[in-house]
Parts: structure tokens; sequence; C-alpha cells
């Protein structure tokens, strides 16, 4: 029986994170929303190689989009070419876009693009943070915390050995 070789591409799980994203700001509430791709855009995620770093959502003409997400081209013999900072279109339902636009405006959060996923049904998905930005204190504490429960978790191990 001749065995199955790995394609290397992501079926279903995460295909790039905003690790940045928890650290830079207070994540108040997540939304998944859908992602408008073309098919070589698809394939090069599938790959895992598309950032998201830098990215954040916005609005333009009252809908959501996600802007300077990069997504590389696919090499693999296709001959469409796409922009690979272009903005690309997020799919809400109508209320989910009103309250993130109200949000935005009133409470002054921003829209954290936290990762991109693949979800069972393989479809692409965007995980949205509504976030508000941390000081620098703020930040110095997620770290001494993040260290604690490093240390705690060492100790606690370790305290069975012996």
């Amino acid at each position: 029986m001749a065995e199955k070789k790995k394609s290397g591409m992501i079926s279903t799980g995460i295909a790039a994170q905003n690790r940045k994203g928890r650290f830079n700001y207070t994540i108040i509430e997540t939304i998944e929303a859908g992602l408008v791709l073309k098919g070589p855009e698809v394939k090069s995620l599938r790959l895992g190689r598309a950032t998201i770093n830098e990215a954040y959502a916005g609005d333009r003409n009252g809908e959501i989009w996600l802007f300077n997400s990069y997504i590389p081209e696919y090499q693999g013999g296709v001959l469409s070419r796409f922009d690979t900072r272009a903005p690309r279109k997020l799919l809400l339902h109508g209320k989910q876009v009103d309250k993130l636009l109200g949000a935005v405006a009133r409470d002054g959060v921003t829209l954290v693009p936290l990762d991109i996923h693949f979800n069972a049904r393989g479809v692409a998905k965007v995980t949205l943070g509504i976030g508000e930005g941390r000081k620098k204190a703020d930040k110095r504490q997620a770290i001494a915390d993040r260290d604690w429960q490093r240390d705690k978790a060492r100790l606690m191990r370790n305290k069975g050995r012996d």
C-alpha cells in the first residue's frame, strides 16, 4: 500500500498570527469574520506564509476591511497575480458591523486582527479583537505577570520531584 505524502498545506488551524496584538492591546471582545480572497491567495495562506503583524481593520464605505496584511504571491505556476498588501474585505453581519463601527467611534477602541485561520470546513476566517491600547506600565505589568506564572509553574513542577 502506497503511503500518502503530506503536502505541507494547512487544511484547518492557524495560518497567520499577530502575537504582538494581545501584548499591545487589552482585548475586550473577539469576533470571527469571513475573509474575501482570490484563489491564489488561499493557496498562499494554506502554506502559512502570511503575516498580519502590521495589519489593522477599519472602515471603508460602511464596511469593515483588513488593511496592510501581507499574503505573498503563490509560486505554484498560477498565472493570476495579485497585490500582496491589498485591502481585503471582511464578511460580517450588518449588526456586527454597526456594533464595531459604533465602538470604534464612541469608545476609541481599535480593531486588531489577532489571527487568520481555517475553520473545520476549511474556510478562511479572521479573528478580530476589540482592543484598548496599553500604556507602558501596563505592558510591564503583563510581562511581570507572565514571568511569575512561568516561575510558579516551574516551582510547582520541581516541588513534586523532591
